[in-house]
């Protein structure tokens, strides 16, 4: 599709007050999944079995009475939230004119096109496990690191995509340190602002540093050529309560995500869109 008609898509789409509705229960449906994989991951610190993921997090959302049609609806939010951001990163524009202006625009691109293409397979895998699919995301991870380590160059993809995550987990703490999750969400004053910040600061440094342990896990594969190694979430769980204090950290974790999925739940309400 030429850009000229693909941002008037996008703008059409974005003027939509419907489709605005429905990307920003995309954000509540995120912050669902989120508050889930926290519950679960506390539970994993006290000893509990489960599987602390996203996929771990549907599976349990539909194992409840009519579960599986609120798993519908967070897959039709979650959808409609990657399609959201895939609209933004078409209409990101520079208005400088100049190289370092170009440069941020295309920086924006790919973050916003990343970013929607997370909540577009958040949404395929919410879709199949409304449908029955029990997909194991730990096996799924091992399985494509696998695939990957046996092809030419594969251990360097690994490694890249290790690399590639682990930055998104370090951009992530940054986020929540330097609070610039704010030029995005329109937080409020007084008590209840305070506390969606807090939940904010706390919540993107807990989900950044389980990123970093994912990357780290892949990079680890790579170097050794062991699909073992790799992981996805319920990986860097398993990682960390094989560390000195490891049930506190991972309680730790858990708690962030909580506040991170409460953080998002509000950013439904808040979101500059």
């Amino acid at each position: 599709m030429p850009a000229p008609a693909a941002k008037t898509v996008a703008r059409e789409a974005e003027s939509n007050s419907a489709f605005e509705a429905t990307a920003r229960a995309g954000y509540v449906a995120n912050g669902l999944v989120h508050l889930v994989i926290g519950v679960i991951v506390l539970v994993i610190a006290f000893g509990g079995r489960a599987e602390g993921d996203q996929a771990g997090a549907l599976k349990a959302v539909a194992g409840a009475p009519l579960g599986f049609v609120l798993v519908w609806v967070i897959a039709i939010a979650l959808g409609a939230l990657g399609v959201w951001h895939i609209a933004e990163g078409v209409l990101a524009r520079d208005r400088s004119g100049d190289v370092k202006g170009a440069a941020r625009k295309w920086g924006r691109r790919a973050a916003e096109w990343g970013q929607g293409l997370v909540f577009l397979a958040l949404g395929l895998i919410a879709a199949a496990v409304a449908v029955g699919a029990r997909p194991d995301a730990e096996q799924t991870a091992e399985a494509a690191s696998r695939g990957l380590l046996y092809l030419p160059g594969g251990p360097i993809a690994l490694f890249l995509i290790g690399v590639g995550i682990g930055a998104g987990g370090v951009a992530f703490v940054v986020m929540g340190v330097r609070r610039s999750f704010r030029k995005r969400v329109r937080i409020p004053e007084g008590a209840l602002g305070r506390s969606v910040a807090v939940a904010g600061i706390v919540g993107f440094v807990a989900k950044g540093l389980a990123l970093v342990i994912v990357g780290v896990l892949l990079v680890i594969a790579a170097v050794r050529d062991d699909a073992e190694t790799a992981g996805g979430l319920d990986g860097a769980v398993d990682a960390l309560l094989n560390l000195a204090l490891g049930p506190l950290l991972v309680a730790m974790v858990g708690a962030g995500l909580v506040a991170y999925g409460v953080f998002t739940v509000a950013r439904a309400r808040y979101a500059r869109m």
